[in-house]
């Protein structure tokens, strides 16, 4: 057995990463990293009994070489007798629909994938071919970004899938250097194929990885990665530790607060018991803080946290009409103030059934429901149509409010609704007359007398169409 091969096993095998006889689904892209990885398993399979399949998600990107890609995956697949599952999407068009970069675009629709194969066959574990190189690349584009230290932490050798938390994704490579993983397919004499795309100066993590780090080796740290690999582990470790106090502060530990097994996993907790939120070290004070706000579906930045922890009893404005403060204890409490001079009555609908009818002030609304976008619909007066399941089956009807944001049919980008109406020539009386409809999600998709909105109309993607109506008393 190879170094390389060992090396694997005990990981696997130490870390539990695992088990013997259990399946696998094996995500190749058709690059050195993952074709390595593929063939790895492949040769321990034997040994410890795993059922192995193979996915592959083709991007679309790169044309003609993204088709190589998949042809090189599925022969290889083919040749070692073993499940192979392909899908392809266009990440270019679902990234600008969603208005997502290349890159989160690609990572969400392969996950997405990942988790519908191993769910389809049953499998519980999708392994990934993620090295120490990666590891690395992503510690820099973090910190670059200004992460704390979960994000320095750096990728977990197992962690559940993003898309369905029941699938762990394993990592068996992630102490491996990309020169290790050339040279086994090297001597295996394994096919792969390479990304020009990985060289493109297009692409922050490309920079860093063929500009910034070979300049930090050269001129500042000659054993740079193995120097950053020890810092993440240290910092994993440090930011596990203070999540799991945080964790326990806030209550969701306090039912094993006196079993000797959760005393010896927190040294401090003694302390924690006897002290308030203001006595706690502040990075323990952050991670509740943040814990707390996500709880909340509040983006936790680093400014606004820094501003909770400081003073408590102070509101701190997170949104037109929307504060929050904290009490001496860490609890965080809303207030909602709507601005003098607007019209705070909102009324939630359901879309329920095939079609239906409501009221607000003195409008009347019907809805109903049909197949399909049916191409582009005509516009008619008090009548518009829209994607059923981007709006959902929740809506509210309600009048505008101070720092409304809408992106009408047709703009590239959200704008403030206060402009629009400015831009429309809509009097200031009026306006506040006008009602607007919030999606499911709190997007705003229908605004009396405007142009519907970009992200929910008919598409060729449309599967439901909802037919939107409308008509005022005085009318």
């Amino acid at each position: 057995m190879t170094d390389l091969l060992q090396r694997v096993e005990t990981s696997i095998q130490n870390r539990r990463l695992l088990e013997r006889g259990e399946k696998i689904l094996v995500a190749v892209s058709g690059g050195l990293d993952s074709m390595v990885l593929l063939h790895a398993l492949k040769k321990l399979s034997a040994r410890h009994k795993w059922k192995i399949a193979v996915a592959h998600f083709n991007h679309r990107l790169r044309g003609r070489a993204s088709d190589a890609d998949e042809n090189l995956v599925r022969k290889t697949a083919t040749a070692m007798k073993l499940p192979f599952v392909a899908e392809r999407a266009d990440v270019k068009e679902f990234a600008a629909r969603s208005k997502l970069s290349i890159e989160m675009a690609a990572r969400k629709l392969r996950h997405e994938f990942f988790a519908r194969a191993a769910r389809r066959q049953k499998i519980k574990a999708i392994a990934l071919a993620h090295h120490a190189d990666d590891q690395v690349e992503l510690f820099f584009l973090r910190l670059l970004r200004g992460a704390g230290g979960e994000g320095l932490a750096g990728m977990k050798w197992r962690s559940p899938s993003p898309v369905d938390r029941r699938i762990s994704l394993v990592r068996p490579l992630l102490d491996l250097t990309k020169s290790g993983l050339l040279d086994f397919a090297l001597k295996n004499k394994i096919r792969f194929r390479d990304d020009m795309t990985n060289y493109s100066s297009d692409f922050l993590r490309n920079r860093i990885r063929n500009e910034l780090l070979p300049l930090l080796e050269k001129k500042y740290q000659a054993g740079l990665n193995k120097t950053i690999l020890r810092l993440m582990e240290i910092t994993g470790a440090e930011s596990d530790f203070v999540g799991k106090a945080a964790k326990w502060f806030c209550g969701s530990g306090r039912k094993s607060a006196h079993s000797k097994k959760h005393q010896s996993r927190l040294t401090s907790a003694a302390t924690f018991q006897k002290s308030d939120f203001q006595n706690l070290p502040a990075a323990i004070q952050r991670r509740v803080l943040r814990s707390r706000l996500e709880h909340l579906n509040m983006i936790a930045d680093f400014d606004l946290v820094e501003k909770l922890r400081e003073s408590a009893g102070k509101y701190v404005s997170v949104g037109p009409g929307l504060s929050v403060s904290r009490d001496v204890n860490g609890s965080l409490k809303l207030r909602k103030a709507q601005p003098a001079g607007f019209n705070a009555n909102e009324l939630e609908v359901n879309l329920s059934g095939r079609a239906g009818d409501a009221k607000f002030d003195s409008v009347k609304f019907g809805w109903s429901f049909d197949n399909g976008s049916r191409g582009r619909s005509p516009r008619q007066i008090q009548k518009e149509f829209f994607d059923a399941d981007e709006v959902g089956s929740k809506i509210v009807l309600r009048h505008w409010r101070a720092g409304d944001r809408f992106q009408p049919i047709g703009l590239k980008s959200a704008a403030k609704l206060q402009d629009l109406f400015t831009n429309a020539k809509v009097s200031r009386e009026l306006r506040r007359g006008l009602i607007v409809a919030e999606a499911e999600h709190g997007e705003i998709f229908w605004i009396e007398g405007l142009r519907i909105s970009e992200k929910f109309k008919l598409t060729p993607r449309t599967k439901r169409r909802l037919v939107w109506n409308w008509r005022r008393k005085e009318n």
